[in-house]
């Protein structure tokens, strides 16, 4: 499974890609918000850090305009990703940018008809929001699993970006399931580091060392 980190703080996302761990990021309009910055500008400087899929995604909702801020952001770099909404614009949008050679991941995806449709579009990622459709008692790892089915019936090669991520728990499940991609929230990703047995253990190892009295330096 591919990791990307969700967030457009640049700090955040050097310091993780310096674990070796980070194959991509996904921004929106509202981690953009968070940042204060330009929004181009926070893109391009995305780019420079980490060499896979970054996604990008447009504001418009109308097909057209939708197409014009698809273009304009796969010209910041060759590891853009254009963002669009499970619309019927969306998809119409994710069509011809894919067909032109650029990345889409099709964004906002709730249902397996949904999957469906961006997979027939041409869509690079899906992104299903596992966390959102737990928070109105629905399941979001089944829709998950479901996806995974389906895309595997037709050998589709949209990869399933799961969104919306919670804790580790959903990045385990979902790679169970075969889900390609999942991206995080910084926190997750640190959280997946931790165990109390893995603490217990280290503490006790460096006190049995210290008992020696030796250095390895």
């Amino acid at each position: 499974m591919k990791f990307f980190i969700d967030t457009a703080e640049i700090d955040e996302i050097r310091d993780l890609a310096a674990t070796g761990l980070v194959d991509g990021v996904t921004t929106n309009p509202s981690l953009i918000a968070k940042s204060g910055r330009n929004f181009l500008d926070v893109v391009a400087e995305i780019c420079d850090v980490v060499d896979g899929p970054v996604s990008a995604e447009c504001v418009a909702l109308d097909h057209e305009t939708m197409l014009k801020e698809g273009r304009k952001l796969a010209e910041i770099a060759d590891n853009i990703a254009v963002k669009v909404p499970l619309t019927p614009d969306g998809l119409k949008t994710c069509r011809v940018l894919a067909e032109g050679g650029t990345m889409v991941n099709v964004t906002l995806c709730f249902s397996a008809a949904q999957a469906l449709l961006a997979a027939k579009a041409g869509a690079t990622f899906i992104s299903p929001f596992v966390g959102r459709l737990d928070d109105i008692g629905q399941d979001g790892l089944s829709l998950i699993a479901e996806i995974c089915e389906i895309y595997a019936n037709y050998d589709f090669p949209t990869e399933v970006l799961v969104a919306s991520v919670r804790g580790p728990l959903h990045v385990a499940a979902a790679a169970r399931m075969g889900a390609g991609v999942a991206t995080l929230p910084p926190n997750v990703l640190r959280a997946m580091f931790k165990h109390p047995l893995t603490d217990k253990g280290l503490a006790a190892f460096l006190d049995d060392w210290a008992k020696t009295g030796q250095t390895i330096l």
